[in-house]
Parts: C-alpha cells; sequence; structure tokens
C-alpha cells in the first residue's frame, strides 16, 4: 500500500466517506487510489472555492467530517475564503493539500509556497506528513481533532513522494496531537442566577437552534421571562411550521444594541459574544450592555440544546409540549418583482422538509422574516461574512440530504465569485434550485455607503457598486454549465417556475429580474 491508499483508507476508517476535490500533479495518486478504495466519493469541483464551500454545507446538514482535495498553495488560497466561513461555521473538515515532493521542495521550484501559513488562518489545526509510514495515523489525527471540541477545519499538508512510496511499517502513535475535550459551565449555578435575574437573554447558537433546543430554552422562557433571540448567521437551524420560532438579533448594530438594551444575564447557547459586523465611526461595536453578566454554556457548539433541557430540569420546569404559533403565511403578491414580493412568493410554495441557503445579502432580512411560517425547513446562512459561498454550501447540502429539495437564495453580484458550483451540480444531478436575486448591483455596498459615513459624489464611485453595463444573463451561463435555465419578471411567473422546478427535481436556476439597487 502506498502513502495515498493508505490516506484514503484511513480517512473512510474515520468515517469521512466524501471529497470534494480540485486535484493538481501533486495529488495524482490520491486520484488513482481512488480506484482502490469505492467507498470514497470523489466530487470534482472547477474551483477550489466550490470545494472548500461544498464540504462546509455537507458537514452542516449530515453533522460529519468532509474532506477536501486542494493542489498546493496556490490552490489553498483559492479555497481559503470558504475555508473562513467553514471554520466561523464551526465545521469538520479534513483539508488535504497536496505538497512538492520532499526532496524537491528545497529547490524552490515555481509552485512552493509557505502552506503552513496559508492554512494556519483557516485551520484550527494543521499537521505536516514528514513519513509515508505516518500518514495513516496523522489522518485520523485529524479527522479526530475536526471532530472533537470546538469543531472546525484541520488541514493535513502531504508531500508528493509520501503519496507514491509504499508504507513499509505504519506508526501508529503521533506524539503531540490529543483531542480537544469542551468546556461546560456549571449549569446549576446558572440556574439559579436565570430564577433570581430580572432580565435575562438566550442568544441561540445552531445546536441550541434545533427542535429541542428551541423547545426548551421556550420552556425556560414561558416559566422566568427569559427573552430569545438568534445569532444574526447561523451554521443552520430549524424552522418554520410546528417549530419554535424567535427573532434574530439585527445585522445593524444600533437595532442590536436595543434589542440588548436592558439585559442583567446574557446566556450563549452555543453562540459567540455578539459584536458589531463592522465598525462604525461614533457606534459601538460591541453589542452587550455595560454590566451584562456574560455566561456561555459550552465551548464546543454541539451540546447546547441538551444543556438547556439540564437547565429546564433544574428549574423543576416540566417537560409537557409547548405551544407553537404558526405565523401567517403572506399573501402570494402579484404584479412585478421586487425583494420582498420573491420572498412571499418563496415562503408560499416552500416544500416541507427542505433546505434554504441563503446568500441573498440585501434581500436576507425579507426572505426570512417572510418564511417564518412555512412549511417546516432547515435554514443556512453565510458565515464569516466572505461571500460565494451560497451556491457551493447548497451544493454540499443537496449531497448530504439527497431527499430534500435544496433552494439557494442567491444575490447576482455573489453568485459571480462560485458560480462554477452549477456545473457541479449539474454532474451530480443534484436537486437544487438556485434563484438569482439580480438587482445589478452590490446593494449592500450602496447602504453601508452612507453608515460608514462616506459619500459617492460622482461617476467613478458610483461605477464601483453598479454591475452595468453590460447586464448580465444568467439564464445563459446557467444553460453553459449545464443546468435547466429560466427567467422570472413578475411573481406570477416566479411562482410557475419554482413549482416547475420543485415538480421536476435536478438542478434549475431562475434568474429573478428586481428593480436596480436597494429594492
Amino acid at each position: 500500500m502506498n502513502g495515498a491508499n493508505a490516506l484514503l483508507r484511513a480517512l473512510v476508517d474515520a468515517g469521512v466517506d466524501i471529497c470534494f476535490s480540485n486535484p493538481g500533479t501533486s495529488e495524482m495518486h490520491f486520484v488513482s487510489a481512488l480506484d482502490q478504495n469505492p467507498e470514497m466519493r470523489a466530487v470534482l469541483c472547477l474551483f477550489e472555492g466550490v470545494a472548500s464551500g461544498a464540504a462546509d454545507g455537507y458537514a452542516r446538514v449530515s453533522g460529519r467530517a468532509a474532506s477536501v482535495l486542494l493542489h498546493l498553495g496556490p490552490g489553498l488560497s483559492n479555497a481559503s475564503a470558504n475555508l473562513h466561513n467553514a471554520r466561523r461555521a464551526g465545521s469538520p473538515i479534513v483539508n488535504v493539500i497536496g505538497d512538492h515532493a520532499s526532496y524537491h521542495l528545497p529547490l524552490d521550484p515555481p509552485l512552493a509556497s509557505d502552506i503552513e501559513s496559508i492554512a494556519k488562518a483557516v485551520s484550527k489545526l494543521t499537521l505536516r506528513v514528514s513519513s509515508q509510514n505516518l500518514i495513516s495515523a496523522m489522518t485520523r489525527s485529524a479527522v479526530e481533532s475536526a471532530m472533537s471540541g470546538r469543531r472546525g477545519v484541520v488541514s493535513l499538508i502531504v508531500p508528493a513522494d509520501f503519496s507514491w512510496l509504499e508504507v513499509a511499517q505504519e506508526i501508529t502513535d503521533v506524539s503531540g496531537i490529543s483531542k480537544e475535550d469542551a468546556e461546560s459551565c456549571d449549569l446549576k449555578d446558572l440556574a439559579k442566577k436565570i430564577a433570581s435575574s430580572a432580565s435575562t437573554v438566550f442568544l441561540l447558537g445552531a445546536s441550541a437552534m434545533s427542535e429541542r433546543g428551541t423547545v426548551a430554552a421556550k420552556r425556560i422562557a414561558d416559566a422566568y421571562g427569559v427573552r430569545i433571540f438568534g445569532e444574526t448567521f447561523t451554521a443552520v437551524s430549524e424552522r418554520g411550521a410546528g417549530v419554535v420560532n424567535y427573532d434574530k438579533l439585527s445585522y445593524f448594530s444600533e437595532a442590536a444594541i436595543e434589542q440588548l438594551k436592558g439585559c442583567e444575564l446574557l446566556v450563549l447557547c452555543g453562540a459567540d459574544f455578539p459584536v458589531a459586523f463592522f465598525a462604525y465611526p461614533d457606534m459601538e461595536n460591541k453589542l452587550v450592555p455595560s454590566g451584562t453578566e456574560v455566561v456561555s454554556l459550552t465551548s464546543d457548539r454541539l451540546s447546547a440544546d441538551l444543556q438547556l433541557e439540564e437547565i429546564g430540569q433544574l428549574l423543576g420546569i416540566s417537560a409537557k409540549a409547548v405551544d407553537v404559533f404558526r405565523d401567517a403565511l403572506p399573501d402570494m403578491p402579484k404584479g412585478p418583482l421586487t425583494g420582498g414580493k420573491a420572498a412571499m412568493v418563496l415562503a408560499n410554495v416552500l416544500p416541507r422538509d427542505s433546505i434554504v441557503s441563503e446568500e441573498a445579502i440585501t434581500n436576507g432580512v425579507s426572505s426570512y422574516l417572510a418564511t417564518k411560517g412555512s412549511n417546516r425547513h432547515r435554514w443556512m446562512n453565510l458565515m464569516g461574512g466572505a461571500i460565494g459561498q451560497g451556491m457551493p454550501l447548497a451544493t454540499g447540502a443537496a449531497i448530504a440530504s439527497p431527499g430534500s429539495k435544496v433552494i439557494n437564495l442567491q444575490a447576482d453580484g455573489s453568485a459571480l465569485y462560485t458560480i462554477q458550483s452549477l456545473w457541479t451540480q449539474a454532474r451530480e444531478g443534484l436537486d437544487v434550485t438556485t434563484v438569482i436575486l439580480n438587482n445589478q448591483s452590490y446593494a449592500i455596498l450602496q447602504l453601508e455607503l452612507g453608515r460608514v459615513g462616506a459619500a459617492a459624489h460622482g461617476e467613478q464611485s458610483r461605477k464601483m457598486l453598479e454591475l452595468f453595463p453590460p447586464v448580465m444573463d444568467f439564464v445563459s451561463m446557467s444553460e453553459g454549465f449545464g443546468v435547466q435555465g429560466s427567467r422570472a419578471t413578475t411573481a406570477e411567473e416566479l411562482e410557475l417556475q419554482l413549482n416547475q422546478a420543485f415538480e421536476e427535481g435536478g438542478p434549475h436556476l431562475i434568474e429573478a429580474i428586481l428593480p436596480p439597487g436597494l429594492s
């Protein structure tokens, strides 16, 4: 067995059976080893940012680790934006990076780079294989680290010669790499604080947004007057009919400060300490009121729902069913499309148990609010703020949950970062419906221009935020990648095309034409 086969075998044995890849010369023995390891599903992506984003989507929906295969430092650099998002989402990913042969690297060939430095910026742990005999053990350690404690990205750098050399004697002990244990607060003490606090807020992260987590939080909230908010952006959340709904902490810092006003005790339920997305002149960047006591349930983001249940038990709250009010669906709109109307259409036709990958940017809030009363579904946000995540995320989600309808709500500007995702969706026959909300602009930046105190006085600055001319044709682009495309200019057309896509299955793209700019 050569090193590449040993690596693949170790991944599969550790429960990692999918690899999103964009390989190069240094990874050819890994590619060859796929034929000897049919348990590993290899998914080719035409851009490294698609591979890393798809791995994130797969990990979020499945709860299992995914692997990514990348070529040297430049390939890792291309993947880094969505690895950054995956790190923020707490997604377990084993990032396999091929490097030059160990004896060739000192000659500084053209593609040589400082891979460790690039990897460390987006990884919780970075490992370099120093012998083919260590590959199995280091791969197992990489998977264990990605899945333990606060889950995340682990990068494994594999020089090419250790992939092709035969494993003479497998070394099983890898010193210095240990499993990361999660930390937890004193739940008994926290229960007493909740009982005595005049104003407690639960801030829910992804694991607290499961059905059992939101039910447990609502039981406590009903008994003790606790206010509940979700993080502004979350990896994945359960929502819709039959699920406890709650407001999210606002993206706008001044609104978020108002939401948390008067809070004496803030409990981070698998959530991070809330800060403003950006700093703005003359605005607070910390959203928590001065003097508020902040307690974090857990350091691993995974068991917040179970801990909320335990707190309820400590408070003597019965485990009876909670009343869940179903929000009314908006009326089905008519006439020329706007962002708000597109959200209303989606809310009415969203299939049960579907998955939404939302990177709608300026139209994200209206889409989220409109779908509170929709059929039960899962919702995934842009984590980390690096745009170009929505399309790859939907790709990985569709592979992780092949029985679900996946809907990608996608802004036009950010779609262009990773539009190659469509090709992978077509090749793999994935049930993804992409809705391009085309307002022909970087509308979020038009909004932020004034918020940061800048001003656009002339044509140069205006043109930097507009995506025309020329006007982009997403239907033609979609069909060029092998995905059926259509265009909707009215609410009626969007409703018809969405229902048709859901009925037919497989990949579809709908270009929803909105008024230019903010709408």
